[in-house]
């Protein structure tokens, strides 16, 4: 899918290689920003486009699936247009859908832009790993990834603080307008600094395999998001949409293993290091981005903070994940499987401590429990990089890196439904179960001067029960949302034993 190289790391000098990681830093922050502003912004968003809690995740999950969907694409297009003109036209189709995002009047509108956001998105992430990679030579890449890493998550690590206070003063709207000065400045960086590493040559795309794995992953985060409000398989939607996805998988897999130039090369997975990569980013993509889509919910609805709080407490994820990056630069000298199992460890015992927020949970403790999650996921996203990659032909990186970033958006995606399902559906179960304590004959709600407006003799006392109720049970069903969490963490430990760790 790509041509042989023009380039190498010798043609850069040390200046060249510095000016080529901020812009690809600020290439990359562009698409991280989006997830963490709007996470932000949600519970707005919420009341604002008269949406549900389903509906308005996804904001979020509409955008991750249409950059999985059109991230595996990036080598095709990166061969056939050249990386120069391909970052150009993707800051400038992020920034046009980014300001679209901001005029949006309803939900359906800024659905559609959210998702030409996640399209014009989706190239700079490989992209900016590819060129860095092709700018620093072997010895240097580790240093190279930290630094990239942590001034990607600088941005999302203030941007909550800055949106929160924005949205609470004005409106959701400036959590978009805000992105758009580092549009400007990415732009500047890429007609300045970036050559082509490639020869655009005109390619041919599989598109059989390529609208299979696209229709396939449509439909399967189509499912997960609409399954439980339809009742699953007792609606005709939900069986259509399976089937098509069942088929899209099908005709992606047998295709991909008979065409003589498919869309995805099976070889690459006989890289042993490559495939254990694929799950582990995977795992990753999960337990990077759903504490910011469940937790601002979870704190305006059931505890009542305000935008600006909200903000300050992802923005101590970002500081985490800021400490974590630096502390991978350290780590990277030693075996990599030594930070991932560090990583894993730190975000399973963050999950594990989630699991015990209740409606009392103080600001205080979702700060440290965040800004330790964060921690684990910056100590992680190193080591990951390199074992994933240290074993590849560097002339399939182009191809590897865009198949790495769809299973990371991917997990987002679907993880984000899962949890959001587990919420709804287990909430709904524990509300019915509380409520058949409700009753005339229930002794503890015979003392009105305890109970104060909780009563059975009236239809304000009834009210205030159920909404205590719904509380309640909303709050249980996001524990068991962190406890799911925190097991896929704990499954992906044993596959570390699977990396080989030796010298390209």
């Amino acid at each position: 899918m790509s041509d042989a190289h023009t380039l190498s790391a010798d043609d850069f000098s040390p200046l060249e290689r510095r000016l080529i990681l901020f812009t690809m830093s600020s290439c990359t922050m562009l698409y991280a920003l989006t997830l963490t502003i709007v996470s932000v912004a949600l519970p707005q968003l919420q009341g604002a486009l008269g949406a549900t809690p389903d509906q308005v995740s996804w904001v979020v999950t509409l955008n991750v699936v249409a950059t999985g969907v059109a991230t595996p694409a990036t080598g095709w297009v990166v061969a056939r247009f050249g990386q120069r003109r391909v970052l150009i036209w993707s800051i400038a189709g992020f920034t046009v859908a980014t300001m679209l995002c901001a005029s949006a009047t309803s939900l359906g509108p800024l659905l559609f832009y959210r998702i030409a956001q996640g399209v014009f998105g989706a190239p700079l992430v490989p992209l900016a790993q590819a060129i860095i990679v092709g700018v620093y030579p072997a010895d240097k890449r580790a240093g190279a990834q930290s630094v990239f890493g942590m001034a990607v998550v600088i941005g999302p690590a203030i941007a909550p603080t800055i949106g929160g206070y924005l949205a609470e003063e004005y409106n959701w709207r400036w959590v978009f307008l805000l992105v758009l000065p580092l549009c400007v400045v990415s732009m500047i960086g890429v007609l300045a600094f970036i050559r082509d590493f490639t020869r655009p040559k005109p390619v041919r795309l599989d598109w059989t395999g390529f609208l299979a794995l696209s229709i396939a992953i449509t439909c399967l985060q189509l499912m997960m998001d609409r399954g439980e409000r339809q009742d699953w398989f007792e609606s005709s939607e939900i069986i259509m949409v399976t089937t098509a996805m069942v088929l899209g998988f099908y005709v992606f897999v047998v295709h991909t293993l008979t065409h003589a130039t498919p869309f995805i090369s099976p070889t690459l997975f006989l890289d042993r290091n490559f495939t254990i990569g694929l799950f582990l980013v995977f795992v990753y993509g999960t337990l990077n981005v759903t504490p910011t889509v469940l937790l601002p919910p979870m704190l305006q609805s059931l505890q009542g903070y305000p935008d600006s709080m909200i903000g300050a407490l992802l923005a101590s994820r970002g500081g985490g994940m800021v400490f974590g990056f630096l502390a991978a630069a350290r780590i990277g000298r030693l075996d990599p499987r030594i930070g991932l199992s560090l990583g894993l460890a730190i975000v399973a015992f963050s999950g594990w401590r989630m699991t015990h927020f209740g409606l009392d949970a103080t600001a205080f403790e979702i700060a440290w429990v965040g800004a330790l999650q964060g921690f684990g996921c910056g100590v992680m996203w190193v080591p990951l990089s390199i074992v994933t990659f240290a074993t590849l032909d560097p002339a399939r990186l182009p191809e590897a890196s865009s198949l790495f970033h769809l299973l990371r958006n991917f997990g987002s995606s679907i993880f984000i439904s899962l949890s959001v399902m587990t919420i709804v559906r287990t909430g709904k179960v524990n509300y019915a179960e509380l409520t058949e304590n409700v009753s005339p004959f229930n002794e503890s709600l015979a003392f009105g001067n305890v109970t104060g407006l909780w009563n059975t003799e009236s239809l304000g006392g009834l009210a205030a029960i159920s909404r205590e109720i719904g509380r309640q049970a909303s709050m249980i069903g996001y524990s068991n949302a962190f406890l799911v969490y925190t097991l896929v963490c704990l499954l992906a430990a044993p596959f570390l034993l699977f990396v080989r760790i030796r010298k390209r």
